[in-house]
């Protein structure tokens, strides 16, 4: 019981300071969350009352079918699994990656990857996470922000409530440019086709484009992210399928570890306060 208790007393503390750090704050050195009273100790069962002897006098006749009179089986509870629609959508998905990207020679990017990064996460997710390219740690692993930057966005979305299963992460470009520089026009025109695609599939509710060269691919814009960011803006008309998606261009993790100030970690937790009314999060 103690073990358990402080487990969860330091998952709480855990919870307030993602919270606090996004918003630009900080605890002070050696704080201590407020003592929280542990649990009550579990109460003794009462002593069971005998039963009374049975009588040997004959009772009534079983029920025909060889059930217990006044008792019904209950059927098992089906655990819930993804959909039909999750199912069919992440096969579109996984054949768009496997068939195609891991293969993809249509720019010089190509040439310099160890591996492709297609995105992963939810495939009907409601939020769909966009950063501009796979950086070293991406292209080793294969897999979208998991370097310092990729710890980050995790933090970000764990305050907002939700994991990374929750949500779609992906990138504009599927190959690493050399010395994670952004991805030139030319580069994110040749990866367009993927990316419109993974964008009909999922169909999220909200965008996150973070940094300039997401938002300006996906609003088709020059204007800087510092003027864009935390304001909503209409996703252009690619299709009629895309219609109706929200964006909320935001910083991305990479510059706010770089320019780690309490100013543009709170303009960060803005920008998601942002996307959680949107989705009716109950942070927000």
């Amino acid at each position: 019981m103690n073990g358990e208790y402080e487990r969860l007393r330091r998952a709480a503390r855990d919870l307030i300071e993602t919270d606090r750090v996004l918003a630009g704050e900080t605890l002070a050195p050696g704080a201590q969350l407020p003592e929280m009273s542990a649990p009550a100790s579990r109460p003794e069962r009462p002593a069971r009352t005998p039963a009374p002897a049975k009588s040997s006098a004959p009772g009534p006749a079983a029920p025909a079918g060889g059930g217990r009179a006044g008792r019904q089986r209950v059927p098992p509870v089906k655990l819930k699994g993804p959909s039909d629609e999750a199912r069919r959508k992440q096969a579109e998905l996984e054949a768009i990656d496997t068939g195609e990207v891991r293969g993809c020679t249509k720019c010089g990017l190509c040439r310099g990857r160890t591996h492709t990064v297609f995105g992963e996460g939810r495939p009907d997710a409601d939020v769909f996470f966009i950063g501009e390219g796979p950086g070293e740690e991406e292209d080793r692993q294969g897999r979208p922000f998991v370097g310092r930057a990729g710890e980050l966005l995790s933090k970000m979305i764990a305050a907002m409530g939700l994991t990374r299963a929750d949500v779609y992460i992906g990138n504009v470009v599927k190959c690493r440019p050399p010395n994670n520089r952004a991805p030139s026009a030319e580069e994110a025109q040749a990866c367009w086709d993927y990316l419109l695609r993974q964008l009909r599939i999922i169909a999220p509710k909200v965008i996150v484009t973070m940094g300039n060269p997401a938002t300006h691919a996906l609003l088709n814009t020059t204007v800087g992210i510092t003027r864009l960011r935390g304001q909503w803006q209409s996703l252009p008309m690619l299709d009629a399928d895309l219609a109706g998606i929200k964006v909320m261009p935001t910083f991305h993790p990479a510059f706010v570890l770089r320019s780690y100030t309490a100013d543009n970690r709170g303009k960060v937790w803005s920008d998601l306060q942002e996307v959680m009314r949107e989705l009716g999060l109950k942070k927000a």
